[in-house]
């Protein structure tokens, strides 16, 4: 058992997503293959704080629950002392502060090498606005939207209230512009809404995209960077409960169904959303992995509309049954990311 890699799970956090953080990580350390990596498991608190935990509180429910133990039961590092504790971070925070460059430029300077893409591209994959307007620019499809900063709406919230009916028009979705697992999204039909549903975004953030309503089926890939090639897993059709995608659908059993390969999309139609999905990862920079999601409308176009650096790693999540379906169990998988992230960062020059 000598010379294992030392694995740092990152966990918790300080997003709205800590929960869905918590369950990536419990479930990335119980699959980790312990032939070959020891788990640290690395806890970050409400305030930032790191935490090395004992395997107990892994297993705790929530973070709250780990949180009343950590004086108690863990034990408090300092962010420059976290390179004597770990050899490689596996990173499964979500939300900011995690998908949005800021631990990956934390983990840059102590030169620890780490899953996912690195500052520049997890920041572009957590800003909505940024992120659409670099597709465009490749010209990869994305949905309409309008952006309003907070200033804009206080100062004079008809202006933007007739700016929004005129376009992207009603309905539409009010979304923060750096939130993930639909958190602060609100679908809007009328003013009544708008003013609800920006009020809720701007509890998240100081602007808001003002998204069109898109009709069709969504869908979900994850990306694999391996030598220099780019594999899309297979396509996952999202069916949820709900009007749009919401965090219960993605996080409650049974309020959504996913297929995995796709029920109702045609096998030439899902080859023409991979190579979509595939310029998308380019194009913003992703390395060693990803999950894009978007849809094909009913009219055929096939839009990105969430691209994200990273992906949730609970068991059900499409991250898994994409792994399944190409015959990789979870231990397989796991270690598939550690051994491409480390020739990705072997071979940098300058930060990833």
């Amino acid at each position: 058992m000598m010379g294992r890699l030392k694995v740092g799970i990152i966990l918790g956090g300080m997003s709205s997503e800590r929960e869905v953080s918590l369950n990536s990580g419990r479930n990335v350390y119980d699959n980790l293959d312990a032939e070959f990596y020891e788990g640290v498991p690395v806890f970050m608190d409400a305030q930032g704080g790191l935490w090395i935990l004992p395997w107990h509180l892994i297993s705790q429910n929530t973070t709250r629950d780990i949180t009343e133990r950590l004086k108690g039961e863990a034990r408090r590092i300092a962010y420059e002392d976290l390179k004597k504790e770990i050899d490689f971070a596996f990173i499964s925070l979500h939300g900011k502060y995690g998908d949005d460059g800021c631990i990956q430029g934390l983990l840059e300077l102590l030169r620890i090498p780490y899953t996912g893409p690195g500052v520049m591209a997890s920041a572009l994959g957590m800003d909505k606005h940024l992120q659409q307007k670099i597709l465009r620019a490749a010209g990869v499809a994305v949905p309409e939207s309008l952006l309003v900063r907070e200033e804009e709406w206080r100062q004079d919230s008809q202006i933007v209230k007739d700016r929004v009916k005129e376009f992207p028009g009603y309905p539409c979705f009010t979304k923060p512009i750096r939130e993930g697992s639909s958190v602060g999204v609100t679908v809007v039909r009328d003013e009544a809404d708008l003013e609800r549903g920006m009020e809720d975004a701007l509890k998240w953030d100081r602007a808001v995209l003002v998204e069109e309503y898109l009709e069709g089926r969504e869908f979900s890939c994850i990306v694999l960077e391996e030598e220099g090639q780019f594999h899309p897993l297979e396509l996952t059709e999202i069916h949820p409960q709900s009007e749009f995608f919401t965090y219960d659908d993605k996080y409650m059993p049974g309020r959504c169904r996913k297929f995995t390969p796709p029920k109702t999309i045609p096998p030439d139609v899902t080859e023409q959303i991979k190579a979509e999905v595939i310029r998308a990862f380019k194009a913003l920079g992703f390395r060693s992995y990803g999950r894009i999601d978007g849809f094909i409308l009913n009219d055929g176009r096939i839009l990105i509309t969430d691209p994200n650096s990273s992906s949730g790693m609970a068991p059900s999540s499409f991250f898994f049954e994409q792994a399944a379906c190409a015959g990789m169990l979870p231990s397989m998988i796991i270690t598939t990311l550690i051994e491409n992230a480390i020739r990705i960062h072997e071979a940098k020059q300058g930060p990833l």
